[in-house]
Order: structure tokens, then sequence, then C-alpha cells
């Protein structure tokens, strides 16, 4: 039989068919046969149910009323009221249990008990009669009662029928204990008549003597019968109170002791409360029992139903069977489609990921080797395999040819950005050199905005190098303070001005990893700045902590959904491929390439303020103390001017960071030039043998609120002589300038003199240190470059006083009290509110005058604080 140019639908059709139809015979098959024990089970339950506790409580009455009337016929003088009350009670329990059995599915074996039942029960009443007429004797009356129980047990034994083993035997073990329970029932009945007639005759003592042993038999063997529980149960029962053991003995009496002729040797008085108790016990446990042993059933018919199950594992072999007779064609089709699944696997989990990863290692691919032909037929299947031969050489051909383009563009992004650093890189330094020749202040503010421009387009640069997955070109050799890299990081972002900086811990950071936090941070901080209204502030800070160091940047702006979050958080976690489509996700891409070069982990948070808070961690391995201090000589041990963003003299300054590697630039002599009669005071603030220096209002002007120098235009009044000073301005004037760059408060340039102010009176003081004044005869000369101009020099017009520290000396002065302190420093503030309002009336007057090159030297927000670093 040749199938394999069969159609799929004929070949599926001629396989399951056959299985089919064996399956569905075999389940009619075990339907029929298990279906019938399982519907007896639960229709032997419902008769339990419905018969078992009127039943019970039939049996229970009619041995009252058999105990009742023994008394009654022993005793001639006994009253009948006793027995009336129990008859009315037994013709109770008989209606209930004729209710119980009207309408009930029976067998024809258990209606013919029942009805044998109800023939004895309707002959209560002819017993009765004889009964109240003292017509019949007591052992006859006792054998009378004992048949209509005796058949109430048959009852109970035919309907008690489960169909099961275990359930089987425990009903007849409880049964058979119901029955121990019936014997020694009749030996109270037979106990009571003969107290009641005050002596036992040869008869009476036998039969005594005979249910007691029968009734000791009975419950023994129908407890070993019970259920385990039941056993448990019967066994706390009999050992819990002392009632079975005394009526164990008052039984053994009966038994042991000869009393033919004489009154019993057990007294009503002791037996009946003793057997009143042990039956309401017994009767008791038995309903308990016979409750769970019928609960029990159910399970079982469960049970039962589940053979239903075990016929459907007997379809399962006719099942196989069945495809015995169907192999030879599912044998083509299934395994042809095993092939073809196992082959589209293949590709899909082995040979596509083997080749997309050798492409991205560089290396080459054969399409031809990597997809061989598979011949599947000519039918379908065959059809379905020649298409998956196309798919799989598609699919490798299309990753070839992506990789070559994925190659091609971060070529070109590499050469790009490589060309635009060094572009970048020669533009600075041109920008660098017409920053030291410019003069005019309007143009030297212009120069520093392009070299603010210069140095953002250099990070952009820097972005798409990272994108080509190359490194950057920046570097250092040695640690760098972190105070420094974020204020480099900060320079590199459009609005610095908005930045802030609250509090950053003492500590350094490696040289392999300056380039790329900053920039990190320059990426974090622009995009807080960009998504965070104008009028905002960006604030950044930084603490050490036992594994490294943590910056924290925080903006208050619109903020970002908890999805949105956690989708950000993810992607710094786990860097994706780029995606040039998400190009507005440009910056995180970046970020989160930065962090996995060097360890670092950054991830957002919701900040309280309503923005993000960005928190990066950097590694202890990146981490380092703070550097000693730099420079030889005198200079290392400078103090930090106030408000210079110097915590300690040994942290260098950025401008010193970004000169790092580059040498120390030749010092040449001043060009000469015409000295006027106030260049012989020395200065108080700024480089000595120059006309002036910038007032402290315009110095407090420029400074933005983390401390940085905003590049504005800085006008320079001249000085003025001694005699032309306000009072107290020459004693003041030097505190005004620590004021302006390190105070709180400054005093606007248009502020209106303070006339109605008393002089302030300087309190007693040490005088100061004498400053020497710089020769008149030793002017430098100054080096011109090509085009005529002055070249700058670094510290070259620095004032001699300036370049060493100045030893204070002790004071001896007395402590002051706090109204003297108070006095003196109301003295200082006015002296330097006076000075400061005389220097801007001077400055309106006089016009922006000035050297750039003291511009330079005392702002320390030039083109060096804009650049930290230089490209490697």
């Amino acid at each position: 039989m040749r199938s394999r140019n069969w159609s799929i639908r004929s070949k599926i059709i001629a396989m399951v068919a056959v299985p089919l139809a064996a399956l569905l015979a075999l389940w009619v098959f075990a339907t029929a046969a298990t279906a019938g024990p399982a519907l007896d089970l639960l229709a032997s339950r419902d008769v339990v149910l419905r018969m078992g506790d009127p039943g019970l409580q039939l049996i229970a009455q009619l041995q009252r009323e058999r105990h009742f009337s023994a008394v009654y016929l022993a005793a001639p003088r006994t009253p009948g009221t006793e027995l009336k009350t129990q008859r009315a009670a037994t013709d109770a329990a008989i209606a209930d249990f004729r209710a119980a059995t009207d309408g009930l599915d029976m067998s024809d074996d258990l209606r013919d008990r029942v009805a044998t039942l109800f023939h004895d029960i309707d002959a209560l009443p002819g017993i009765r009669a004889r009964i109240d007429a003292r017509e019949i004797r007591l052992l006859e009356m006792v054998n009378t009662y004992n048949d209509v129980v005796d058949a109430g047990f048959d009852v109970s034994t035919t309907a008690a029928v489960f169909f099961h083993e275990k359930v089987d035997r425990e009903v007849r073990g409880l049964i058979t204990g119901y029955r121990g329970l019936e014997f020694l029932s009749r030996v109270d009945a037979t106990l009571a008549g003969a107290n009641a007639s005050g002596k036992v005759d040869a008869p009476t003592r036998g039969k005594l003597i005979e249910d007691v042993a029968t009734s000791r038999y009975l419950l023994r063997a129908g407890v070993a019968d019970m259920p385990e529980k039941a056993r448990g149960d019967y066994a706390q029962l009999i050992t819990r109170g002392s009632t079975f053991v005394t009526l164990d003995v008052l039984q053994s009496e009966l038994i042991t002791k000869n009393y033919t002729g004489q009154a019993p040797p057990v007294k009503g008085t002791e037996w009946q409360p003793v057997f009143d108790q042990v039956s309401a016990e017994l009767r008791a446990f038995e309903l308990r029992t016979v409750d769970e042993v019928v609960a029990d059933a159910t399970p079982l018919a469960v049970r039962v139903f589940l053979w239903l199950g075990l016929a459907a594992l007997l379809g399962l072999v006719a099942f196989l069977l069945a495809i015995w007779v169907s192999v030879r064609v599912g044998r083509s089709i299934v395994g042809r489609l095993i092939k073809l699944r196992r082959e589209a696997l293949e590709m899909a989990s082995e040979r596509l990921p083997t080749v997309v990863g050798r492409l991205q290692r560089g290396e080459a691919v054969d399409v031809d080797v990597e997809t061989p032909p598979l011949d599947y037929g000519m039918d379908e299947i065959g059809q379905l395999g020649q298409a998956f031969n196309d798919v799989q050489r598609t699919a490798v051909q299309s990753a070839v040819d992506e990789a070559n383009v994925r190659r091609g563009i971060n070529e070109v992004f590499l050469n790009i950005a490589r060309r635009s650093q060094t572009l970048l890189h020669r533009q600075l330094s041109l920008l660098d050199k017409m920053e030291r020749r410019e003069t005019e202040p309007q143009e030297l503010e212009d120069l520093y905005r392009v070299d603010h421009l210069a140095t953002r387009m250099r990070r952009h640069a820097e972005d798409l190098v990272i994108l080509a997955g190359a490194a950057p070109g920046r570097g250092w050799r040695n640690p760098v303070p972190v105070i420094d890299v974020v204020r480099g990081a900060i320079s590199e972002v459009e609005d610095y001005k908005r930045v802030d900086i609250r509090a950053v811990a003492a500590s350094a950071l490696y040289g392999r990893a300056v380039g790329d936090v900053i920039h990190l941070l320059a990426e974090l901080i622009e995009n807080a700045a960009s998504f965070s209204p104008p009028h905002t502030r960006v604030q950044v800070s930084g603490q050490v902590l036992p594994s490294g160091y943590a910056i924290e940047v925080e903006d208050r702006g619109l903020g970002m959904t908890p999805e949105a979050l956690e989708q950000a958080n993810r992607r710094l976690a786990e860097p994706p491929e780029f995606d040039p489509a998400d190009s507005a996700r440009l910056g995180l891409f970046v970020v989160a390439q930065l962090a996995t070069r060097h360890h670092i982990r950054v991830s957002l948070q919701a900040s309280p303020y309503g923005g993000v808070t960005a928190v990066v961690l950097l590694p202890g391995d990146l981490v380092t103390e703070a550097p000693s201090p730099a420079g030889t000589g005198s200079r290392a041990n400078l103090k930090p001017l106030v408000g210079s963003g110097q915590d300690e003299p040994a942290k260098p300054s950025l401008a010193a960071l970004q000169w790092s590697g580059e040498g120390e630039l030749q010092q040449v002599p001043a060009v000469p030039r015409q000295r006027t009669s106030n260049e012989n005071l020395p200065a108080l603030n700024g480089s000595a043998g120059e006309p002036g220096g910038p007032t402290p209002s315009a110095i407090a002007s420029e400074l933005s609120p983390d401390g940085l120098v905003q590049r504005k235009r800085v006008r320079r009044t001249p000085q003025v002589p001694p005699a032309e000073l306000p009072p107290a301005a020459t004693a003041g004037q030097l505190d005004d300038v620590a004021g302006a760059l390190g105070g709180s408060r400054a005093v606007p340039r248009n502020s209106a003199p303070l006339a109605s102010m008393p002089p302030a009176v300087p309190p007693p003081a040490s005088p100061p240190p004498a400053i020497p004044s710089v020769p008149i005869g030793d002017e430098p000369t100054v080096q011109l470059e090509p085009d005529g101009l002055p070249k700058r020099v670094r510290q070259a017009s620095l004032a001699p006083q300036l370049r060493h520290p100045v030893v204070e000396p002790e004071s001896t002065a007395p402590q002051r009290s706090p109204e003297q302190v108070r006095t003196l420093m109301s003295a200082l503030q006015l002296g330097t509110t006076r000075g400061r309002i005389q220097a801007s009336k001077e400055a309106a007057v006089t016009g922006a005058g000035g050297d750039a090159a003291g511009d330079r030297a005392a702002s320390p927000g030039g083109n060096e604080s804009n650049r930290p670093e230089k490209d490697a």
C-alpha cells in the first residue's frame, strides 16, 4: 500500500476511524458491566439512610415495652400506668417505620422481610390484651416480643447489603453488636419479672444464664467486625467509667450463683440504673457507627464508578489494536511530520541563533552551507518541507544582510563621531586661544557661549561612539575628585544655571572611569532639566557608601508613571540592543551602556516633589580617597577662597583638572605700560599691579546657586586713592569681596547711599600683617602673538602676596563679649555696604573698562570651567 501521495485528510480518517469505533464498543460494554453494582450500592445506601434510624428506634421501644410487660405480669398489684405510656411510644415508633418504608424502592427479598415484620407487629394488640388480662405466662410473653424484635433484625440484615466486602462486613458487625444489646435487654426483662415475683424457677434461671452468655458473645463478635474507629470508640466506652464493670459483675452473679426457688441475687435497684445507662450508651454508639458506615458508602460508590475508568483502559487496549491496523498509514505521516518539526525547531533554537552569534562576532557565514536542502517527498508534506527550505534559507540570508547593514551603520556612526571629535577638539583649542587673546568683554562672553556649545556637541559626538559599540576617547591617568566630576557634567548641560550642588562628600574617581561618569551624569542632568519646568531647580548630591559612592540627581518636573519607571529601570539594568526606531530614548540607552561598562547601578525612582530622582551607585573599585594636594612650593599650601567650592586646600580646582597632563605654561614678563599714580597702592583682592578688579556686587551677581560663575560681562572700575574712599571702605574692602563670593546677601548695584547711617566704628583688634607691595621697577615684559596682540600667561599678573600664604600672627587680644562682637559685625557690615555703593557709583561713571586678562584671572567660570577634561 503506497500512501505517500494520499491527502492529509484521507490519512487522518484512515488512522482515526477504526480506533474510535473500537473504543466506542468498549465503552458500551464497560458501562453495562459496571453500572449495575454501582447503582445497587447507592440504592442500598438510600435504604439504610431511610430505614436505619426508624428501625432501630422501633426495636428499642419494643424492648422497653417487653420490660414493663414482664414487671406487670410478675407483680399482680403493679399499676399499668408506665406500661400504657410505653405502648403509646411503641405505636409512634411503628408509625414512623411505616412512613419510612412507604414508597421505598426495595428488592423482593427486603420487601418480604418487611411484610413479615409488619405481620408480627399487627399481632401485638392481641398479645397486649392477654397481658392486661394476665392470661399469658412470663416466658411466653418474653418469647413473643423476642420474635418481633428478631423480625426487625432480619429486615436490617437484608437492607444493609452494599455489594462490597468491607462495607458488608462492617454492617454485619454492627447488626451483631446490636443483637448483643438485644439479648442484654432480654436479661433485663426476665430479671425484672423475677424481682417482681420474688423468686426464680429453674426455667427462668436457665433463660437468664443463656441470655447473659449470648449477649457477651455477640458484643465481642460484633465489635471485632466493626470499623477500626468504632472499635477504638467501644474500647474507650467500656473502660472510661465503672458502669460497664459493674454490669459485668452483676451478670457474673446471675451465672455463678444458685438461686433456684429463691429471689434473684441481683436486686432491681442495683440492676436497673446500671442497665439503663449501659444500654443508652451502647445504643448511641450503634447509631453513630451506623451513620459513619453509611457515609463511607458514598466514596465506595464513587470508587465503583471508577471501574468505568478501568473499562476505559481496556478501551485503550482496543485502541492500540486499532492502531496496529492503521499503523502503516500513520507511520508515514507521523515520521515525516516529526522530522519536519525537528528541523524547524533546530533551525529556530540552534542554527539561526548560532549564525546570528557568528555574524555579531564578525565571522563569515556561507548561506548554502548553513541551509542544506531537505527532501520530504511530493505530497502535501513534501510541499510543506520545500516551503520550509525556502524559509530557513531566507531567514539565514536576512540575518546575514542585517548583520552587514548593522556593521556598516556602526562603522558610519563611529567614523562620523571620530571626525566630529577631531573637529571639536580643534575647535575647542582654537576657542581657547581666541579667549586668551580677546580683551573685549562682550566678545569674550560670546566666545564662552560658543565654547559651551562646543562642549555639548562633543558629548553628542560621544553618543555616536557609544551607539557604535566603541569607547569614547576622553581619559585621565590620575584620580579626580567627585566634586570636579559633577561640575564637569554640569558644564556639559544646556541649562547649567538651573543645577544646584547640594552636598557632595569628599572622594575621588579613578581616571579610567572619569570620562564615562561625566557623560553619564550629564545625560541624567540634561534629562532632569529638560523634563522639569524652567523655574524649578535640579538638585545634585553625593555621599560615600560602604560599597562605593552614590550620586543623586533630583528634578521637580512632571514625573513618570510607575509602569514607565519600571520599564526604564529594566532597560537600565539590562541594556537592550540599540533600535534606531526608538530614538526618543537615546539618552537612556547611552546611560545604560556606560553603566554596564563600569558595573554602575543606575535606578530611577519617584521624587517626593513629584519629579524623578536618578540614583547612580558607583562601585567601590572605581572610587578612592581624594587625591593629595597638587603643586609645589608655597602654592600647594594656599587656603581656598571663600565661595570657590573647595572644602580643603588640597582639592584641585576644575581649572587645574582640565590642564592636567598639559605641562606648565611658560611664564613671561608683561609688556611695560604707563603707570598711574594710583598703582603704587597694594591690591586688596585681585592681581597686583592691575588698574582694578571686579566689584563685589558684580562678582555676587555672577554666581549661580550651585557656586558656578555665570558667564556674563564683568565691568571693572578704576582704583580710587585712599583720600577719595568712603569711611571704613579701605578697612572693609577685603571682607566685602569675601562676602560677595561666599555670603548669602549682596547689595544691588543700584542701591541708594545710606546717608543716614552713622559711620562704623571698628572694634579694637590686632593690626593686620603688612602686605608687600610690588616694586615699580620690576615690570615684566609681555610676549606677543604673531598678530601683534599680547599673549596671556596664566598667573603672570598674580600679586606676589597671593603666591604665598600669609602667616597670621597669634591674636593676643582678650576674648570679646557678645555685645562687642555684635558691635563689630555691625560696623563691618556697614562699611562693606558703603564700599559697594561707592564702587557701583564709580562703575556707572567710568563705564566698562578693564583688562581681559584680568577678567580671566578673576573669574573661575572661564573656558577652563566649561571643559573639565580633554580628549585623550
